[in-house]
């Protein structure tokens, strides 16, 4: 019977990195697959060795949290373990059936605490830690993008706008090229070290599996996932580069892998991709705002009128980042002035608003907050009431 769990238990965990892989190496590499700079291959060849890394250094200590600090190890039976991985898997269903990308990392957390409260084990510092980071994150990841949209984009788009790379390469796409590699690479180191305890944490923590084997064999996983199911989601990343330019993908790459490397760092299981999600919605809203001063909307605030060019209505879309492509930024070296915050037109910039629209952002927030609570629900009913446990 331990044989066969154990059996069940390391499926489940390559199951569940498998997922991983495909979905990461899409959001990591579609910029640099997306522009012809490199092959969707060599795109999973990194992904994996990055992932690998990540997961072996820094993803360590998030497998120690995962593992035995919010709940005690001893409480990570086999048949618990499984179990808990069970609810990892299930939030990755719900996750490509609604198309959201549900947090897996805060979904196995939930499972853990459902367990730590069901044996009246959880450690409520720790817990207490780990929510507040799962707020701070994504709204200093909103701030941080919107910041640089309203302040830095234009600039950096007028500057250093990179383009795809053509037959015959310059030396800015050839060091814009290299430039996009570096930080999928980043990406991947992220990923893999937010998301390898994920998939074997539990198993790690009944001592059913060591520490460096559950790593490289939730490496693996991702790898695989990388090599097969991820070219779906290269196509679809790599396609969406026209609504999300390749600057602006290197922007929500860089914060979002940032933040989550460094949560990692000390421990604390979050959300590559509400991370980036929020990166994406904060660059969009920051660009957009970028028609309206802020003296001119505290007076609107004030005397309830509309501003002068607040576009159609105030709603904020990612077209507000792909409405400047570059393209005319950059001829020959030399670049583009840029419209003072107050004097860019609107239809340039905040033209449409169905790419962030306030009402799918909020069903998208309300299915982050779900995930977690439904699974830690359904885990402690779980471990409370089956007498197996």
């Amino acid at each position: 019977m331990v044989e066969v769990l154990l059996v069940v238990g390391l499926l489940v965990a390559v199951f569940v990195g498998f997922n991983i892989g495909g979905s990461s190496t899409g959001v990591a590499f579609g910029p640099a697959v997306g522009s012809g700079i490199i092959s969707k291959t060599a795109a999973a060849g990194l992904m994996t060795g990055f992932a690998l890394l990540g997961g072996a250094t820094v993803g360590t200590r998030v497998i120690e949290t995962m593992g035995g600090d919010i709940v005690p190890q001893a409480e990570f039976t086999l048949a618990a373990s499984v179990t808990v991985l069970f609810f990892v898997g299930l939030a990755l269903l719900i996750s490509n059936l609604f198309g959201v990308p549900a947090s897996t990392s805060m979904t196995a957390v939930g499972a853990i605490a459902g367990l730590g409260v069901a044996s009246g084990t959880i450690d409520w510092e720790v817990m207490g830690q780990i929510v507040t980071w799962w707020l701070v994150a994504p709204i200093t990841a909103f701030w941080v993008c919107a910041m640089i949209g309203r302040y830095l984009y234009p600039h950096l788009e007028a500057r250093f706008a990179i383009e795809s790379p053509g037959e015959e390469k310059t030396m800015r796409e050839r060091v814009g090229g290299i430039l996009v590699v570096l930080i999928a690479c980043y990406m991947a180191f992220a990923a893999g070290a937010s998301n390898v305890a994920n998939a074997v944490a539990p198993l790690v923590g009944s001592g059913d599996l060591g520490l460096y084997p559950g790593v490289a064999l939730a490496g693996a996983a991702i790898g695989l996932g990388a090599f097969t199911i991820a070219r779906r989601t290269l196509d679809t990343v790599g396609s969406g580069l026209t609504q999300l330019p390749i600057l602006a993908s290197l922007i929500v790459e860089i914060v979002s892998a940032s933040i989550i490397t460094g949560l990692s760092q000390i421990g604390i299981p979050a959300s590559l991709a509400v991370s980036a999600t929020m990166c994406i919605v904060g660059l969009g809203w920051g660009r957009a705002t970028r028609t309206t001063r802020l003296a001119d909307a505290a007076g609107a605030a004030v005397t309830g009128k509309a501003t002068v060019g607040s576009g159609d209505g105030g709603g904020v879309s990612v077209n507000a980042i792909a409405a400047d492509d570059g393209t005319d930024a950059t001829a020959n070296g030399g670049t583009r002035d840029v419209a003072p915050i107050g004097e860019e037109d609107p239809g340039d910039v905040a033209s449409a608003a169905d790419l962030f629209d306030p009402d799918a952002t909020g069903r998208v927030v309300m299915l982050w907050i779900l995930t977690p609570t439904i699974a830690a629900t359904a885990s402690f009913l779980v471990f409370e009431y089956l007498p197996v446990f």
